[in-house]
């Protein structure tokens, strides 16, 4: 039985529509929330593991601007790239594909793995006017304060490729490892929105097209962080960081801001790395702010 949403009344008054593209040699599925004929559209890259429906939450606090959220290429119900690695150079490649032929200049929102995505993309050429990080992974993550829960994710996900191809599928969807990583990563007291952030873990964690796809995704979101691209990314830059989060901590998170040329940071409190759940009313409230700052010309 599915956990209703604590969100659920707002995102029942936001518009939506799913729709495809062919892009890269396979299909990929995306959503579009808000209305058509707003004045800013973004485009939403959701996290490792994840799809789409985990940025909802922010999403329902943001009904007047237009939202596009794809599911990365292998990832819910977007097939994965044929005969490509989903390595981070095909996924920021795909992505300034995908915006190019659906929204060209959109705002870019990335959140988590997605953060990387999307600043690899921009520093390469992918045209937009804001970039918007959430849960920016703005350090490596083998040396954050769970660096030793990453080196065991390591050996995981490379058992999980490795074993017999049955056996290696299942122990990268159990249930139980699955339950452990979102019992690590939520932070909130609250006992009815652990229940839905576990609930959300367990449909939709698991929804990758195989275990070589997130083998590869995986080895892209631990070999690289955001700080490899941000001294490229000219464009104004939001990063809404955790104060608790135990892959970035917030001191890495206040450097890395200073390593754009043009980036604001903004600091949440009492919440860890799923501020896309835990606290989307205070992450939409910060891009709102951060959209109607005018860019200044020529930018």
């Amino acid at each position: 039985m599915t956990v209703p949403s604590p969100y659920a009344d707002r995102l029942r008054r936001l518009p939506v529509q799913r729709h495809e593209i062919e892009v890269r040699g396979a299909i990929t599925a995306y959503w579009v929330y808000g209305p058509e004929d707003a004045e800013t559209t973004v485009i939403a890259v959701h996290g490792f593991r994840g799809e789409h429906h985990g940025l909802e939450p922010v999403l329902a606090y943001l009904p007047e601007v237009r939202v596009i959220a794809p599911d990365l290429p292998g990832f819910g119900e977007s097939a994965p790239l044929p005969g490509r690695r989903h390595d981070l150079d095909e996924y920021a490649g795909w992505l300034t594909d995908f915006a190019a032929d659906v929204a060209p200049g959109a705002v870019i929102l990335g959140h988590s793995f997605g953060s990387i995505v999307t600043a690899a993309a921009v520093a390469r050429g992918l045209q937009t006017s804001r970039l918007i990080l959430l849960n920016p992974i703005g350090a490596p993550a083998l040396e954050g304060p769970k660096g030793l829960m990453t080196r065991l994710a390591v050996l995981y996900y490379a058992l999980g490729a490795r074993l017999p191809e049955a056996f290696g599928t299942a122990l990268l969807r159990n249930r139980v490892i699955v339950r452990v990583m979102s019992i690590t990563m939520a932070k909130t007291k609250d006992p009815e929105l652990r229940r839905f952030i576990h609930d959300q873990h367990d449909t939709y964690f698991s929804r990758f097209s195989d275990r070589d796809v997130l083998r590869d995704a995986f080895v892209a979101s631990v070999s690289h962080d955001v700080r490899e691209f941000a001294p490229e990314i000219e464009v104004p830059t939001l990063l809404v960081a955790a104060e608790r989060d135990d892959i970035t901590p917030i001191e890495a998170e206040r450097k890395l801001a200073k390593i754009f040329p043009d980036a604001s940071l903004v600091e949440i409190a009492h919440v860890g790395h799923l501020i896309h759940y835990e606290t989307p009313a205070e992450a939409a409230g910060a891009i709102r702010r951060f959209l109607r700052i005018p860019v200044a010309r020529g930018r």
